[in-house]
């Protein structure tokens, strides 16, 4: 059931997601996670500066009462999920925005000034990282 990935900050996406709440797949037949997942990579390419955090896909983070969802996480750093989002570009960016800032925290919490509007109102959970909990 685990595959291994490369260590170090990434976006995780659900690949399994709906499109929309009313909608499982586009017209032409593609999950929203899916589509989410190469939108992450197309801004990447596009902006280089976005390259830092690994783009990684699984089917099913459980988050099924949203739909587009990602986890958030980096080593030894708080984790988030977050969900509800629209398969595009612009909520692609406000991931990788975040991610990145996320990356470049201490201790995976980014200041709520510095969170890019695209991601405000999609948050779901935070984890802990292994041997730790949040004070």
């Amino acid at each position: 059931m685990l595959r291994a990935v490369e260590p170090g900050p990434a976006v995780v996406v659900c690949s399994t997601c709906r499109v929309s709440p009313d909608q499982r797949e586009d017209a032409g037949g593609q999950r929203g996670g899916a589509l989410l997942a190469e939108a992450l990579r197309d801004v990447q390419r596009a902006d280089p500066a976005l390259a830092g955090v690994a783009v990684q896909e699984m089917p099913c983070l459980f988050a099924c009462q949203r739909h587009c969802v990602v986890h958030v996480r980096a080593p030894g750093k708080v984790g988030y999920v977050l969900g509800g989002f629209r398969p595009g570009e612009e909520e692609a960016r406000a991931i990788l925005e975040y991610a990145a800032r996320h990356t470049a925290s201490a201790e995976g919490v980014v200041p709520y000034g510095e969170w890019p509007d695209g991601v405000k109102g999609h948050f779901i959970t935070r984890t802990p990282p292994e041997g730790f909990v949040c004070t």
